[in-house]
Formats: C-alpha cells, structure tokens, sequence
C-alpha cells in the first residue's frame, strides 16, 4: 500500500520558516512526480509545487514564488517544502501526493497532511 506521511508543520511567526517533509512507505518516491497541496480553513484544495520524477521543479500560484521551494531526496526517499518568508494567508493543513506521471492528474497516494499556523 502506497503511503505518504507528512511532517514539519507548526506555529511560526510572520516572516519565519519551516521545512515540511513527505516521506514515503511501501514504495520508491523517485518514480513518482510529488505534488504539495494546501487547504485552509473555508477554502478549496490548492495546488502549491510539483516536482518530476527527474526533479524538474514548478510552482503554482504567483503568491508562492520566489518564498517556498521543493526538493526532493531519493536516498531517503523524501520530498521537502521550504518555505521562508511565512505570511499568515500560509496558514493551512499542507498535503503531499504522489502522481505517477504529472502532478495534474492519476494520483496514486495522498498524505493526511500537516498543519502550518504563521501568527504573531
């Protein structure tokens, strides 16, 4: 069973970081392009980063560009959000999947995700 475990989240200040992790069970995450989602409170899914199964790297929406950043550690089987700069309208439950080709479509697993809270 495909399995994805999500981490990192918190309470932060405005302005600070946290790097999230999406670990992976029972199978390899590097043939698997990985996707972070976020959902806050009152709001639809929305699509943050996606990054290849080659490491290609893209983000979503222009709010996002520039602060947060996607990597990924096959060894460890591993893919990462940085995020600096927080902003309170990050505040929301961040989830990662899986997609065995592109990040828009056949999603093979789905994280239950971590909160990030950014307030003073």
């Amino acid at each position: 069973q495909l399995q994805l475990v999500e981490s990192g989240g918190g309470l932060v200040q405005p302005g600070g970081s946290l790097r999230l992790s999406c670990a992976a069970s029972g199978f390899k995450l590097d043939a698997y392009a990985i996707g972070w989602f976020r959902q806050a409170p009152g709001k639809g899914r929305e699509g943050i980063s996606c990054i290849s199964s080659g490491g290609e790297s893209t983000n979503f929406p222009d709010s996002v560009k520039g602060r947060f950043t996607i990597s990924r550690d096959n060894a460890k089987n591993t893919v990462y959000l940085q995020m600096n700069s927080l902003k309170p309208e990050d505040t929301a439950v961040y989830h990662c999947a899986a997609f065995p080709d592109t990040c828009l479509a056949g999603m093979a697993a789905w994280g239950k995700g971590t909160q990030v809270t950014v307030s003073s």
